[in-house]
């Protein structure tokens, strides 16, 4: 379209396009035909689909919704061209999905894989920085598990379709506080100090969550920080 083609009153252009109005009801049968295909493809990639995707799940619905536009909308597009595409694209998927099941090495390549963010109530800053996943993320999803100390969780993960996994100590243990510092209400209702527990004084490094007693450390040997608080035990 040239320039001198583009007028602000030109309504019917604005409205209908340079394609006649008789292909709106192409484009609404175009649409059905494509969507009842896209139905039976996304059927067929599996329950995943409709679930919480993967990187590579991910990629396949983006690309389904550049797949399935062209046919329904461009006049000069048939049918076929996207039709062929769904199929290459349903093909591709379930391939990489069966090499996947077959070489592990493949699979976390393409889907990605498991990592470990806390252990034993601390945190494991190096998976957290490759993950880029932030502690107020990790103590937001442990409030929703009402957990509010890090020593009441044994491990959390984080799946290769970006779900938290978290597992819960068997007994209430000390460690670093995970509740808004602003909100000292709340915070006074469920926990309360752990200066002495199980006769020892115990600290907790702000940083990472790693317990000290009877001030063994000047520096915290897993994560080299100097910063220490009082640790606290559910109520």
């Amino acid at each position: 379209m040239e320039k001198d083609d583009i007028h602000l009153s030109d309504w019917r252009r604005i409205l209908f396009g340079q394609a006649p109005p008789e292909f709106l009801l192409e484009v609404f049968i175009r649409t059905a035909v494509i969507y009842i295909l896209l139905l039976i493809v996304v059927r067929w990639l599996g329950k995943r689909m409709s679930g919480q995707l993967t990187i590579l799940e991910l990629a396949v619905m983006l690309t389904l919704g550049a797949v399935v536009s062209p046919p329904m909308q461009v006049p000069d597009r048939g049918l076929s061209q996207g039709v062929i595409l769904l199929i290459c694209l349903l093909a591709l998927q379930r391939g990489i999905s069966l090499i996947g099941y077959l070489n592990t090495k493949f699979e976390n390549l393409t889907q990605g894989k498991v990592n470990l963010l806390i252990k034993d109530g601390v945190l494991q800053l190096e998976a957290m920085k490759n993950e880029r996943v932030s502690r107020e993320q990790i103590f937001a999803q442990l409030r929703l598990q009402k957990i509010y100390n890090l020593g009441n969780v044994q491990r959390m993960y984080i799946e290769a379709c970006g779900i938290f996994s978290i597992y819960k100590s068997p007994k209430s243990q000390p460690g670093l506080p995970i509740l808004p510092k602003d909100d000292h209400d709340i915070s006074g209702e469920l926990t309360h100090r752990a200066d002495v527990f199980q006769d020892q004084i115990v600290m907790v490094c702000t940083n990472c969550g790693f317990i000290r007693q009877n001030h063994e450390f000047q520096t915290c040997p897993h994560c080299k920080q100097i910063k220490w608080q009082p640790a606290i035990i559910n109520n």
